[in-house]
């Protein structure tokens, strides 16, 4: 009885060079990788756009003049979320990189209190003296640091 040939040394088929064969096959892989971007991107602004909006409605912070009872106040009062409070006259500039204004009080350039601000447009009250609310943050070289959430004209 005759053994099954499990394997001819024959080639059976020939393949073409690489170089020979036609573009028209990676055409549909460059279609799905440029959607695969442009979707991923599209996606990525779009939670972006969502993280933003939701922790500006989490902070409670406004960019708007106060209503009601105070009208010179800008921002939104929340003492939890800003405890600290300070008062003098608000000028630009901060020291060494920190801060984009400070607060001139009494006693000297030591005891200035260096600001930066994303709740309230603090350009709009320089030289003039009010009264801040915030979070105090450490500090390479300002003696102190605040980021400022509300304020009030004095």
């Amino acid at each position: 009885m005759a053994q099954p040939t499990f394997h001819t040394l024959e080639p059976q088929k020939q393949y073409e060079p690489i170089s020979k064969r036609k573009n028209s096959s990676i055409f549909p892989i460059v279609v799905i990788v440029i959607l695969a971007c442009v979707t991923g991107s599209l996606s990525g602004v779009a939670v972006a756009n969502y993280r933003v909006s939701s922790k500006t409605q989490t902070t409670g912070v406004e960019m708007k003049q106060g209503t009601g009872v105070n009208k010179n106040a800008f921002g939104t009062k929340n003492e939890k979320r800003f405890p600290d409070a300070a008062e003098g006259l608000l000028k630009k500039g901060g020291v060494e990189g920190e801060g984009t204004h400070h607060l001139e009080r009494k006693g000297g350039p030591s005891q200035n209190v260096y600001l930066t601000s994303s709740a309230v447009n603090l350009d709009q009250f320089v030289n003039k003296k009010v009264k801040v609310w915030g979070k105090t943050y450490s500090a390479q070289t300002a003696g102190w640091l605040m980021d400022v959430g509300y304020l009030e004209l004095q």
